[in-house]
């Protein structure tokens, strides 16, 4: 799968590779190379239960509640006694 480097250093990384590794806009990587001058790609993944793995998890929900009401509806709804 080749790709060509830009006039400003970036390449694009074929989707058969994005798509195997998960790969989203935003995603960290970490470029190595082994001894035989190979590159190695890895994705970088936050550890289970850290703070950017909670802050995800939110960014991904936010603004996709499609309850229609209003502050002072819930508010009231929720202070009224049985």
């Amino acid at each position: 799968m080749p790709s060509t480097l830009s006039s400003r250093g970036q390449v694009t990384i074929p989707k058969r590779i994005r798509e195997a590794l998960k790969l989203m806009p935003g995603a960290r990587l970490e470029f190595s190379m082994n001894a035989s001058g190979e590159l190695l790609l890895r994705a970088q993944r936050p550890m289970h239960g850290t703070r950017g793995s909670v802050e995800d998890r939110f960014d991904a929900a936010r603004g996709r509640a499609d309850i229609p009401w209003r502050t002072e509806e819930l508010m009231k709804l929720l202070r009224t006694d049985d």
